[in-house]
């Protein structure tokens, strides 16, 4: 029944007028208050919620199982228990880590349930791994052809260098690298104290750096 709901959900197609400007008007409130909307009855504030985070855990999990049918599969399901559970969800807390959580948990559980690690997709090298941390995109239109071959190339050479990151380095990388997310969010996320985060977030990039550079020489 949750699963049915979830799919009508996101395949709903706004229609009046009223059901835009009601749209619209969700779209202003934070997550806190879609959550409550959506407990108060509002039969559209799931989707709102479901329209916010859809792609970047879609994103998130494709990039840590290197899957991205499967991942789409995996957010079905993050979005099922965020339904049936959306009255436990402690509203002092942030929305984004909970849901992050979930999928990150379904994730997880996916690689520990396959017989080789997937493919992993990195966002870039980069020179300073303290700076700036907003995802970098790899197509510009700005690009000349022979710069985007080369920008491409180089992502082929992360993908497999991530590859034969382990696991528990490969989701710490992907929600700071990608998703931009602070450490005290990713402990949270994945239930590791400060320490550990940062601790496996530095083993993984020396070891990224290490496999990565014979391949770019």
């Amino acid at each position: 029944m949750a699963r049915a709901r979830v799919k009508e959900t996101k395949q709903r197609q706004v229609g009046s007028g009223e059901a835009r400007e009601h749209r619209l008007r969700l779209g202003e409130l934070s997550d806190s208050d879609v959550v409550q909307a959506s407990l108060d009855g509002d039969s559209r504030a799931f989707g709102e919620l479901v329209r916010r985070y859809d792609q970047r855990l879609v994103n998130f999990v494709y990039r840590t199982i290197g899957d991205r049918e499967r991942g789409e599969d995996l957010v079905q399901e993050t979005f099922v228990r965020v339904y049936r559970h959306l009255q436990r969800f402690d509203q002092s807390k942030k929305f984004s880590t909970w849901i992050y959580t979930i999928a990150s948990n379904l994730a997880k559980n996916e690689l520990r349930n396959r017989s080789r690690n997937p493919l992993v997709l990195f966002q870039t090298l980069k020179k300073n791994w303290d700076a700036d941390h907003r995802p970098l995109e790899w197509e510009d239109t700005q690009y000349k052809p022979d710069d985007l071959f080369r920008k491409r190339d180089l992502r082929a050479k992360v993908e497999q260098a991530v590859e034969q990151l382990p696991e528990h380095h490969r989701v710490v990388f992907v929600l700071r690298e990608m998703e931009g997310k602070t450490y005290e969010e990713i402990a949270d996320i994945t239930g590791c104290n400060l320490g550990t985060v940062k601790s496996r977030l530095n083993r993984a990039r020396n070891n990224f750096a290490h496999i990565i550079a014979p391949m770019i020489d």
